[in-house]
């Protein structure tokens, strides 16, 4: 476990200092992970076909599946607690080991009934190599709770760029060497084994691991109402994969897959390390009244201030971004891609409510609102199927919107915050996003015939300049708080 002398140190440091550092630490580090990864993911999408990409969806998700059930969620119960000794923690290590182990069997065990489900016999070797992923989970899991608990975030991010690094290097390197599809297991384990030896060098933490759990009740009860609203959340965001697996070819499903991917790098890669952030920093505001709700609505409003803009961009630049970064052959993904960047706004909401609602000691609110989407999206998707890739995004579309009013009409009591509120920091940044969106996709219009490249450059600088100057103009106050939140004047989290 973490010395106590960083617990004191920790101790020492004021709240609003830790979760800035936390903040820049853990952004900072994703920001320069993502963008390592990123030149080695679109060298590779150029390398692999679509179908690669498509066998690569459904193995993950029998892997989404299984990570739902890798402990995490008693691990962030470890996160909340006001007093934490080696006993307690030895014991959640030890149900993390155990559900993992089982995990990786499950997996070797499950995986012709998985490729027989899919129609693809490849998909049996592949899920059993992947089995592999379970085994170092708890070596990952087990630290980052552990840093996350003292807001220690410098150190995650030291061991997350390096484990960036060597994915990064081994994607591209067996591509090359023509391992196929193969290149998408591959680096995966590279990252996995990477983080897990990182963490363990530069945690420098070691706790035994317990297996008998008496007197654990209450940490296993938190975690057992995590678990059940991941399970809902994981029906509700891969039952489209499930759905679309049977129906479509490799191919499509590919380019169905990868487009949603691509607009759902905020939300997948850089929204979840804020809210890492977030859940030990409302915890600790827990105690004082209002003062979540309050955070809460400032983050969120410095959040879409950045998130709204990258998602009108992208639906106003999907046909010159995907010809320019992921080649020719991704053309068919260019409509997806514009009807999804639309629904993202609603998911990016969507997710910040639960680090909030759970920091405060109410996990079933989650868990509620994910059960309304486990419900709505598959139905939705059943739909959507009928009518092809596109069809499936119009499914998020139609959908999204009703589940953020959902959560957002059974989180707001609990954070006690008004609508008002809330709404004063969101309808300004999306006024001026819609704006610029609109701009841009005319100058598109009337842009004469020019290369992917060249198109490219010219509106995503049209867009930075119109959505600086309109930002300024119509949401001047959230702008100011999203500045004094970045130099550590705003509210903690």
């Amino acid at each position: 476990m973490a010395s106590r002398a960083a617990e004191n140190r920790a101790a020492a440091t004021p709240m609003a200092a830790r979760v800035r550092a936390a903040v820049l630490w853990r952004s900072g580090s994703q920001i320069a992970g993502q963008l390592v990864m990123w030149s080695s993911t679109f060298l590779v999408l150029r390398l692999l076909a679509p179908a690669d990409y498509g066998l690569f969806a459904m193995t993950q998700v029998v892997i989404g599946l299984a990570t739902l059930l890798n402990g995490f969620s008693f691990a962030a119960a470890l996160v909340r607690v006001e007093r934490l000794d080696t006993h307690r923690a030895g014991q959640v290590f030890g149900v993390l080991i155990l559900l993992n182990f089982g995990l990786a069997l499950a997996q070797l065990l499950a995986a012709p009934w998985a490729a027989a489900y899919f129609h693809q016999p490849r998909l049996v070797a592949m899920l059993r190599v992947q089995s592999l992923l379970h085994l170092l989970t708890p070596f990952i899991i087990m630290p980052q709770a552990l840093l996350a608990r003292e807001i220690d975030f410098r150190t995650q991010g030291r061991a997350n760029l390096v484990a960036a690094a060597a994915g990064a290097i081994t994607a591209p390197l067996c591509a090359l060497a023509g391992f196929g599809v193969w290149t998408l297991v591959a680096a995966p384990l590279a990252l996995f084994g990477t983080r897990a030896l990182m963490l363990g060098l530069l945690g420098r933490w070691w706790i035994r691991p317990r297996f008998a759990i008496a007197g654990a009740g209450d940490l296993l009860a938190y975690g057992g109402t995590v678990l059940v609203s991941d399970i809902l959340w994981f029906v509700q965001n891969q039952a489209d994969i499930v759905i679309a697996g049977r129906h479509f070819g490799a191919a499509a499903l590919g380019c169905y897959s990868e487009g949603l991917f691509l607009t759902q790098l905020l939300v997948n890669k850089f929204v979840p390390a804020l809210n890492e952030v977030a859940f030990p920093s409302y915890a600790r505001l827990q105690a004082e009244q209002g003062a979540v709700g309050e955070s809460f609505a400032r983050a969120a409003g410095a959040i879409m201030l950045v998130a709204l803009p990258c998602y009108a961009g992208l639906a106003a630049t999907a046909a010159p971004l995907i010809l320019a970064v992921m080649g020719p052959r991704w053309a068919d993904a260019i409509p997806i891609v514009r009807v999804l960047a639309l629904a993202m706004p609603f998911v990016t909401l969507h997710i910040l409510y639960p680090p909030a609602t759970n920091a405060l000691g109410r996990p079933g609110i989650a868990a509620r609102a994910t059960a309304a989407g486990a419900v709505l999206l598959p139905l939705a998707f059943l739909v959507g199927v009928r009518f092809g890739p596109v069809g499936m995004a119009a499914a998020w579309l139609a959908t999204m919107p009703v589940l953020l009013a959902i959560s957002t009409y059974l989180s707001l009591p609990v954070l006690a915050l008004p609508a008002r509120r809330l709404g004063a920091q969101i309808l300004p940044p999306l006024l001026a996003a819609t704006l610029m969106g609109l701009a841009v996709a005319l100058a598109d219009r009337l842009l004469p015939a020019l290369g992917p490249w060249p198109r490219l450059g010219l509106l995503v600088a049209l867009g930075v300049l119109s959505y600086g100057a309109l930002a300024w103009l119509v949401a001047r106050p959230v702008v100011r708080t999203a500045f004094a939140m970045v130099r550590g004047r705003g509210a903690a989290a």
